[in-house]
């Protein structure tokens, strides 16, 4: 029972995360920051631990450039070095970007489109959030705002991530580079059905959302953690991401 108590606080935490209230004082949100303009995912095997000690691990030169580092879980299972922090999550988006799981080590890049270049411009950025952690869990959540004058955008669909990533320093855990490990992810489809109701939207501004608690998984420190989001469209381009930080 208590169990159970804690996780609905943790859901109450995240549906308050963007309310009017919530959203003046939340402090550890994308609001403010710098826009990505791509993103850059190293796969690990959890099978290479050279790999992730590898000096020479490849890095984007745009500081807007958002880094990801996923651990995927390898041929050695639970005996792996790294199977620790291996997670299905990352088997999942090597799936949807139609690549196998790598023996040593894999890279994708995307970039984040700009309004100019698609039709469907978002003229509000997508904003992601997080509470503090309550036991085991956070509050999280990801919306995307309405365009101008209030009006959503109708452009069919939207399929959005949500990943709770922990910032690992250069030198930290065996790695000898900066690293943003993927330690949990959220995923869904957005379309007309899931916009809020008119009401919703003049308040808030916000089109679609989606807020649940994310589990912190053992071995996460939860003072490095933070949110990461990015909102693909139809043809699976990126056309928003978010980062949280906390001020």
């Amino acid at each position: 029972m208590a169990r159970f108590s804690v996780f609905a606080l943790a859901i109450g935490a995240a549906a308050s995360l963007f309310t009017a209230a919530a959203a003046a004082q939340a402090s550890c949100s994308s609001d403010g920051a710098p826009r990505p303009t791509a993103l850059f995912e190293r796969f690990i095997s959890a099978d290479c631990e050279a790999c992730w000690a590898d000096p020479a691990t490849p890095a984007p030169s745009a500081p807007s450039t958002l880094v990801l580092d996923w651990i995927v879980p390898g041929t050695q299972g639970e005996d792996a070095p790294l199977a620790a922090a291996a997670s299905r999550d990352g088997l999942l988006r090597l799936e949807e970007l139609g690549r196998g799981t790598p023996a040593t080590t894999d890279m994708a890049t995307a970039s984040v489109l700009r309004g100019q270049h698609h039709s469907h411009q978002l003229t509000q950025p997508l904003r992601v959030a997080h509470g503090l952690p309550m036991n085991d869990y956070l509050g999280t959540g990801i919306a995307l705002r309405a365009t101008h004058a209030g009006r959503a955008s109708t452009a069919g669909s939207w399929h959005y991530h949500l990943l709770l990533v922990e910032s690992v320093p250069a030198g930290g855990e065996g790695t000898p580079v900066a690293r943003n490990l993927v330690r949990n992810m959220l995923s869904g489809t957005w379309d007309e059905r899931n916009q809020l109701p008119k009401s919703e939207l003049i308040r808030s501004r916000f089109a679609w959302m989606d807020n649940r608690p994310m589990r912190i998984p053992e071995g996460a420190k939860a003072e490095r953690l933070h949110m990461v989001g990015w909102v693909q469209n139809a043809q699976g381009e990126v056309v928003a991401a978010a980062r949280s930080a906390c001020r």
